[in-house]
């Protein structure tokens, strides 16, 4: 496929960072297309382990391009010293990473917003965000008084930031924050514009004249479809597009150049911050899960709330993403339980739903129904090919596909390339 969407099909946290970096081989371009450095994506290549927030893990193949397109919201002094870090393990970004003029930036002030604001929330109306700003900057996009990247190179920088900074001083303060130093954070941003530099460019263009030329594009998406703004267990959600229609406003392709949605999702089902989650598990079960997968936020390093496979969830994905077909990760983790549960449908109000209410107070009440599978008993670490896994996981597998309507392509069975197994792909992307 010539262009490729890869989503998060439940909560976000569902592996996306290594399925990313294992497409990325039949791919010329990776363009990341929302949220910004409040996303994490974790890649193991060989004993390297590579945590990346807003470059996209395709920058860990060599002769690679990534893209940070205009729907993303950036932070310039995380990205710097996410550029650094990754210079410094050997990795080259000269030439090989840009950044949209369009985006949006993340700033100071938008922190300490985003904090202020959660802090003073009621407990029942805290999201639960990570606190990088990331909702603050969207309200200034959509309030139009945002600053752009393309900014970084305005010969009248300074005076744009002291009066951006000055206003904002006065709304931190309104919140009982502490206020900025203006001219710290003007000298900050400046050497910041010097360094960042090289690496603006139009990157619609960019991508455009790509596909035109008939390059391979990975776009790739942040969290996931559950905390989509729009199509989210809205409000406990993120504040960007996350399902696939971002990746056409969010880069500045059109619809009909996107050939391909890949969904990614686990085996089993995980969420960090606050919301309902129906099939979560607050006993043994979930916190067996939790330590067998090692479930902590790549950002925040918050454990995940941990439970069984949402097929309505899955069914929701596949049906607001249009998904081909799906990556299946963490299959390892449930390979010693005895027993597997999958939520088939809800009981809500004493009514069995097929489907995902739209009302958060509804949402919160519905009851998984579950529908229980044996499991494998045996270790699937070392399984190599699909045909060579356990019957009872392809099973497994099959009722996944049945449930949700959409065929499984890939089996992770573990963080790092080779722990990654092919089925009903095109075999031009089926190498690791």
């Amino acid at each position: 496929m010539a262009t490729r969407v890869l989503i998060g099909g439940q909560w976000g946290d569902e592996g996306k960072g290594k399925i990313v970096d294992v497409l990325t081989e039949d791919a010329q371009l990776i363009a990341r297309f929302q949220g910004g450095n409040n996303a994490g994506h974790t890649v193991e290549i060989g004993e390297k382990k590579f945590v990346l927030h807003l470059i996209p893990s395709g920058i860990l193949r060599e002769g690679k391009v990534c893209i940070l397109g205009n729907g993303v919201v950036v932070d310039p002094l995380g990205l710097i010293e996410e550029i650094l870090e990754v210079q410094s393990r050997g990795v080259e970004t000269s030439g090989r990473f840009f950044v949209s003029e369009r985006a949006h930036m993340v700033f100071p002030y938008h922190c300490r917003q985003d904090a202020g604001a959660e802090n003073l929330a009621a407990e029942s109306e805290k999201i639960g965000t990570t606190r990088r700003g990331i909702g603050p900057a969207y309200m200034d996009k959509a309030d139009r008084k945002g600053l752009r990247v393309g900014d970084l190179l305005a010969p009248d920088l300074k005076s744009l930031l002291r009066e951006k900074l000055a206003r904002r001083n006065v709304r931190l303060e309104a919140l009982g924050v502490e206020s900025l130093d203006i001219e710290a954070v003007v000298a900050q941003y400046v050497d910041a514009a010097t360094f960042l530099k090289p690496y603006i460019a139009d990157t619609v263009t960019m991508l455009n004249d790509a596909i035109a030329g008939g390059q391979k594009v990975l776009f790739e998406g942040a969290q996931g479809t559950m905390l989509d703004i729009d199509h989210g267990s809205y409000p406990f959600v993120t504040s960007s597009n996350a399902t696939a229609g971002g990746a056409c406003t969010g880069t500045g392709v059109p619809p009909q150049r996107i050939e391909e949605v890949v969904g990614v999702c686990k085996a089993y089902t995980t969420r960090v911050g606050e919301g309902p989650f129906p099939t979560e598990l607050h006993d043994e079960t979930g916190a067996r899960i939790a330590e067998i997968g090692a479930e902590f936020g790549a950002t925040t390093g918050r454990p995940r709330r941990c439970g069984w496979f949402d097929a309505v969830v899955g069914r929701y994905a596949v049906m607001v993403n249009g998904i081909d077909w799906w990556a299946l990760t963490k299959m390892d983790v449930l390979d010693s339980f005895e027993t597997i549960n999958i939520s088939i449908g809800y009981e809500l109000d004493g009514e069995h739903i097929q489907h995902m209410p739209a009302r958060i107070e509804d949402f919160s009440r519905c009851v998984p129904v579950y529908e229980e599978l044996p499991g494998w008993h045996c270790s699937t670490k070392d399984v190599k090919r699909y045909e060579d896994l356990p019957n009872a996981a392809k099973a497994y597998i099959d009722r996944l596909e049945e449930l949700t309507g959409a065929r499984v392509g890939i089996v992770s069975v573990g963080p790092r390339r080779s722990e990654t197994m092919f089925r009903d792909v095109p075999r031009e992307t089926a190498s690791v």
